[in-house]
C-alpha cells in the first residue's frame, strides 16, 4: 500500500549513571569509621511521546542529535547522587521507530500520549558501602556509572494531509505547494490512477506546521468514475481545510465562477460532508493582465450565489512572485487551529494497519560475553558487550576495584580462553585504551 511518508534519521544518547564513591566515616567519636561512599544517580533516558498538536516531523530537520544528562556522582555519608531528568521528545501520532543497526521496528506510536523509551539511561554505580564484608570491612571498591544506551534510529510518519488543494489542472496547485514547502514536494504514485498527488510540509515562522496535499484525483478521478482508492480516500477524509484555487488569468471572465461551481458540484457528489469543511478561495495568477478585472467579476458573482450557505473568503495571490503567499499560510494555520479533526473512524477501521509491533520493547540479539582478537603488534584485544559493560563500570583508580574486575573476567572464562588461544606470560592485553600484562 502506498502512502505519503516523511522520514528522518536521529541519534539518541542516553545519560551515563553517576559514579559510586569510595569514602569512609570520619566522625569525631566514631573510631575506625566504616565505608560511607554513596551510589551514583541514574542517567537520563530519552523518551518519545505522542503530541496531538504535531502533524509532521519537520522539527527533526533542525535537531537530530539528542543527549540526555548524566546522573550525579555518589557522595560521602552514604548520600546517593541525583538522578538526571529524562529527555522527552514530542512526535506526531502515527510515528514508527526503526533501529538502524538492527533494522528492527522497536515501536509504533499510535495512541494519544503514548511513550516509548528509545535510549535507556545507565544505572548509577554502587558506592563502597555495598562491598563491605567480614574479610574486607573497609573496601576501596566502587563502581563507575553504567553507560547510557546510544541508538541510531529512523522515524517514519505515514502522513495525512491537514490542508487539501483543490481546483482544475494548471490553476497553480503544484506551484503554490513548492513555494510554501520550500522544497520539492514528495511524490507518491497510486495504482488506481496515473495521477500523481504531491504532499509537502509547511512550517511557519511562529513554529506551527501542517501537511498540505495537492488533490488532483479528487476531481479528475471522480469525473471519470474511477475509484479513488483507500489511501487517497483517507487523505480526503482527514483534510480539515480546503484551499480552492481559481485561475484569474483567463480571457473569459465567466470561466472562474463556472469552474468554482463545477469543483464544488464534484465535491458534493463525492461526499456532501466535504462541503462543510472550511474553504478559502485562492485567486491565483494575480500578476497576469486580466486578473484584477476577473477577480472583481468573480467576487460579484460569488456574492449572489444562492447555492452557497455562506460566501467563502477570497484571498488573491501570485505564487510565482510570492505575493500574498505567506499571509495565506498564516490564515490557513489560524483556520486549522479553529477546526476540529473530523471523525473518520469508519474509514480508519479499514485503513489503519494493526501494528503487530505496537508497544514492543527493544531486545538485544544474543551476543558472546566477550571476544578475543589480536593487533598487528601482537597485543591481545578483548571486546564484547558484557565484558566492556563490566569494564566501563570499573573504577580503575583503586587497586581493589581492578582486582575485582580481574576476578570477574576469570569467572567469565576470559583467562582460559586466552590460554587456549596461546597467550604467554608477559603478553600485553588491551581493553579499550587500558593495557595490562597477562600473568599466569
Amino acid at each position: 500500500m502506498n502512502t505519503f511518508v516523511d522520514q528522518i534519521k536521529i541519534e539518541a544518547h542516553a545519560g551515563k549513571g553517576g559514579d559510586g564513591m569510595v569514602a569512609f566515616r570520619r566522625e569525631k567519636y566514631v573510631p575506625n569509621g566504616g565505608p560511607a561512599g554513596g551510589d551514583g544517580g541514574r542517567g537520563g533516558s530519552i523518551i518519545l511521546k505522542v503530541d496531538e498538536g504535531l502533524r509532521t516531523l519537520m522539527d527533526f530537520r533542525y535537531h537530530r542529535i539528542f543527549k540526555a544528562k548524566n546522573g550525579g556522582n555518589g557522595m560521602n555519608k552514604q548520600m546517593t547522587g541525583p538522578s538526571a531528568e529524562n529527555t522527552v521528545i514530542a512526535v506526531p501520532q502515527g510515528t514508527t521507530v526503526r533501529d538502524l543497526d538492527t533494522g528492527e521496528i522497536i515501536g509504533d506510536l499510535v495512541e494519544k500520549g503514548q511513550e516509548l523509551v528509545i535510549a535507556k539511561g545507565g544505572r548509577g554505580g554502587r558506592g563502597n558501602i555495598h562491598f563491605a564484608s567480614a574479610k574486607n570491612p573497609a573496601p576501596e571498591i566502587a563502581e563507575n556509572g553504567e553507560p547510557g544506551e546510544d541508538r541510531y534510529l529512523e522515524l517514519e510518519l505515514k502522513m495525512l494531509a491537514d490542508v487539501g488543494l483543490i481546483g482544475f489542472p494548471s490553476v497553480g496547485k503544484s506551484t503554490l505547494l513548492s513555494v510554501v514547502t520550500g522544497a520539492k514536494p514528495k511524490i507518491a504514485s497510486y495504482e488506481f490512477t496515473t495521477l500523481v498527488p504531491n504532499l509537502g510540509m509547511v512550517m511557519l515562522p511562529d513554529g506551527r506546521d501542517f501537511a498540505m496535499a495537492d488533490m488532483p484525483g479528487l476531481i479528475e478521478g471522480a469525473s471519470k468514475g474511477i475509484g479513488l482508492g483507500l489511501q487517497f480516500l483517507r487523505h480526503i477524509e482527514r483534510t480539515r481545510v480546503l484551499l480552492h484555487l481559481v485561475d484569474m488569468s483567463s480571457e473569459d471572465a465567466d470561466q472562474g465562477i463556472a469552474r468554482f461551481r463545477q469543483i464544488n458540484h464534484e465535491l458534493a457528489n463525492y461526499d456532501p460532508e466535504l462541503l462543510k469543511r472550511p474553504q478559502i478561495v485562492v485567486a491565483t495568477k494575480m500578476d497576469m493582465p486580466n486578473a484584477e478585472k476577473n477577480l472583481a467579476h468573480f467576487k460579484a458573482q460569488l456574492a449572489t450565489d444562492d447555492t452557497l450557505e455562506e460566501t467563502p473568503r477570497v484571498f488573491p495571490i501570485s505564487a510565482v512572485k510570492h505575493q500574498g503567499v505567506q499571509q495565506l499560510m498564516q490564515l490557513t494555520a489560524d483556520l486549522l487551529d479553529q477546526t476540529p479533526a473530523f471523525d473518520s473512524e469508519s474509514h480508519d477501521e479499514k485503513l489503519t494497519p494493526k501494528y503487530e509491533a505496537a508497544g514492543k520493547e527493544y531486545k538485544e540479539d544474543k551476543e558472546p560475553a566477550f571476544t578475543i582478537s589480536r593487533d598487528e603488534d601482537g597485543t591481545w584485544v578483548l571486546g564484547g558487550t558484557k565484558l566492556l559493560h563490566l569494564f566501563d563500570m570499573t573504577d580503575l583508580n583503586h587497586e581493589q576495584s581492578q582486582l575485582r574486575f580481574a576476578r570477574q573476567m576469570r569467572q567469565m572464562g576470559v583467562d582460559d580462553a586466552l590460554r587456549e588461544r596461546g597467550v604467554k606470560d608477559g603478553d600485553l592485553v588491551r581493553i579499550r585504551k587500558f593495557v595490562f600484562e597477562f600473568i599466569q
